[in-house]
């Protein structure tokens, strides 16, 4: 399946490789340095994932601190705090990583345009995707979104000042929450939908995964903790 245009590509690896070299928790194939994970083998994956998936280059990873803030891939040198990324750029890979948050992937319909933002809760109701569609100066109509994987709503319990936060940006939320046996659950992928929608964006594919649950695929903060390692979600045109 290619929901962008053919000259678009997109992927989320998940937490198993042919090859892959970490070990324990972090079993095979995690990508990223700032957790406990050996740095050897997370740079040998990272080589890996260059070869298996032939990316034109190496991705442009980011400091991600789930705030708001968007950035040009293609304008930067050295890794940057930012938790989107956008490029007009052949050859570009805009990247980040998750374990729970939710990655979105955006492109313009014609294919002259990509990125991607990592948008978990906090970041989420900062506005972290509202200003990566903002840097493609696009209307709606022009736009094509992938939900990736993430943590599903059953999977998800939040705080009421987490509910409150969203309420008080935007009451649409109230659907992107539900209140089970005294507990609120997040339901990443509606809220998402709920700010696309803000945006009259209304081709949106994705949204069906669940990091918690599919152990066997994906890595989750929320089950395992600190010894969580992270997938990689990439985007660009070729």
């Amino acid at each position: 399946m290619n929901f962008f245009p053919k000259n678009v590509k997109f992927l989320s690896t998940q937490r198993f490789i042919e090859g892959g070299k970490s070990s324990g928790n972090f079993e095979n194939f995690n990508l990223a340095l700032h957790v406990n994970d050996k740095r050897d083998n997370v740079l040998e994956n990272r080589k890996i994932l260059k070869s298996y998936y032939g990316l034109p280059s190496e991705p442009v990873w980011i400091n991600q601190t789930h705030s708001s803030t968007c950035i040009n891939a293609a304008s930067i040198d050295s890794i940057v705090e930012a938790d989107a990324s956008y490029t007009s750029k052949s050859g570009v890979v805009c990247g980040i990583m998750t374990a729970d948050c939710l990655p979105v992937f955006v492109s313009k319909k014609d294919g002259s345009m990509v990125g991607l933002a990592h948008a978990g809760w906090r970041g989420l109701v900062s506005g972290v995707i509202e200003n990566l569609i903002k840097s493609f100066e696009s209307d709606g109509d022009d736009l094509l979104i992938h939900l990736g994987p993430a943590i599903s709503m059953s999977s998800f319990e939040v705080g009421d000042e987490v509910k409150n936060l969203y309420l008080s940006k935007n009451t649409n939320f109230q659907h992107s929450f539900t209140f089970d046996k005294n507990k609120n659950y997040l339901d990443l992928y509606k809220a998402a939908r709920v700010i696309l929608e803000n945006f009259q964006i209304k081709s949106i594919s994705g949204g069906d995964r669940c990091t918690f649950k599919e152990s066997n695929q994906f890595f989750s903060y929320r089950r395992d903790g600190i010894n969580s390692g992270r997938m990689a979600h990439l985007i660009w045109m070729k």
